[in-house]
């Protein structure tokens, strides 16, 4: 094989590495379609209930201006879904950036919250602080989409969602834990769940099970930031995933 042969070979491995992260990341946002379609209904209500109040010929002028007000802000948080999912699904950028980790990880909750509130789910958010760290954001939304979608998965009669956010300034990182109160994972299958086209998920009532892709995914995303990912889990008590992320990743290339 030929130099030349190596470098196309290279070059092809990276295009089918971003069209599997692109597909990933399209397979999460369709995983949210049930619950933004939902949110979307609930927001078309209220938006033609106020319309039909103001166009009413007996409503009064505060009464009309009422109305106006609350088609605006029904308007504008509709705006505000669907820029975040359209955001989500085109940022392809592969650029590093110093970036505000907790407000990253309340961008994947803006995408989340509807879903999660759908399947009875108990947010409990721990931010220590406001640590940064030099990633690519794109992707690291990538992982904490997954692996919230997981945990919600993992809980389907509801439970409790943990994210917590803080710096270990000793080990030059940043640490996100994803903790949830689901079914757990099996010490057998705990060893293999961030192997590719391992899936420890049963088809749900729509016949939706699971690729086996998203975790090895995670794993690359976080193994080219230089960081680490790791899970501790117990059966029928839940499991926690720790994303650790180096705070300057320029120090550890």
């Amino acid at each position: 094989m030929t130099t030349e042969d190596v470098m196309v070979t290279s070059s092809e491995a990276d295009i089918l590495r971003q069209q599997l992260l692109q597909a990933q990341r399209l397979s999460s946002v369709g995983a949210l379609a049930s619950s933004v379609a939902h949110e979307f209904n609930n927001i078309l209500t209220t938006l033609i209930n106020y319309a039909k109040l103001g166009l009413r010929t007996t409503s009064s002028d505060t009464e009309r201006v009422q109305a106006l007000e609350k088609i605006l802000k029904g308007s504008q948080r509709a705006a505000v879904i669907i820029n975040s999912m359209l955001g989500f699904a085109r940022n392809t950028s592969t650029q590093r950036v110093r970036t505000d980790i907790v407000a990253l990880v309340e961008e994947v909750l803006l995408l989340t919250d509807k879903d999660l509130s759908k399947h009875r789910i108990q947010l409990d958010k721990r931010f220590h602080g406001r640590p940064f760290a030099t990633i690519v954001s794109a992707q690291i939304e990538q992982v904490l989409l997954n692996l919230i979608l997981n945990a919600r998965q993992a809980m389907p009669r509801g439970g409790h969602l943990r994210l917590e956010v803080r710096e270990n300034p000793r080990a030059g990182m940043v640490e996100i834990k994803v903790a949830d109160s689901g079914c757990g994972i099996a010490p057998d299958r705990l060893r293999l769940i961030f192997e590719p086209f391992y899936t420890t998920k049963e088809p749900d009532e729509e016949g939706h099970g699971g690729t086996g892709l998203g975790l090895s995914v995670c794993r690359q995303i976080i193994e080219q930031h230089h960081g680490r990912i790791r899970v501790e889990s117990l059966v029928g008590k839940g499991s926690t995933f720790t994303v650790k992320l180096p705070i300057d990743w320029k120090s550890v290339g």
